[in-house]
């Protein structure tokens, strides 16, 4: 899985208070955006209208740090200027909401013969049913869905990578 990006959609203020779960997907969409970093693999974060919904929260803001947010208007985030995997063939998508703007960013994406993966525990969405539902149809579509720490640890591979111990000390 090492040709793959992570593509992070929208963990926005506005959406803090009407997203359920969302503080428990930021905090692990944050841990996937330091492992990836951490590994030198690609990240890509983007935000919806943020004049209106604000800016990218903590902890995916902190660990994003000095990556260019792709600002957008549109659900997918795949079909903003700027939105670049640099050439990986595989996605790792996370983010809010898991019924329209990451179902659309991930529903491009394999339309775009990209292999994607939906990290579960870090994608969120105002009522879980809608949440559900997304990932159920997302899978029947050829997505994988997955958690964190098992794309964590997939990225790896095993203990003698360098980046093991940091990306270890992340997930426990």
């Amino acid at each position: 899985m090492l040709d793959t990006a992570l593509v992070v959609v929208d963990f926005q203020e506005r959406f803090r208070g009407a997203v359920a779960g969302f503080d428990e997907a930021a905090a692990k969409a944050g841990i996937l955006v330091q492992a990836f970093r951490e590994m030198g693999l690609p990240v890509v974060v983007s935000e919806q209208y943020p004049q209106g919904l604000g800016p990218t929260v903590d902890p995916v803001a902190e660990a994003a740090e000095g990556i260019a947010r792709i600002e957008k208007t549109i659900f997918s985030a795949v079909r903003v200027d700027g939105f670049d995997l640099e050439g990986r063939s595989v996605a790792v998508v996370c983010g809010v909401e898991a019924h329209v703007c990451v179902a659309q960013t991930a529903l491009d994406l394999l339309a775009d013969g990209i292999e994607v993966h939906v990290v579960a525990d870090a994608v969120a969405s105002r009522d879980a049913f809608d949440r559900d539902t997304a990932l159920a149809r997302l899978r029947d579509r050829g997505a994988t869905v997955t958690t964190t720490e098992a794309v964590a640890f997939e990225l790896l591979g095993g203990s003698a990578h360098p980046a093991f111990k940091v990306v270890q000390g992340l997930i426990k």
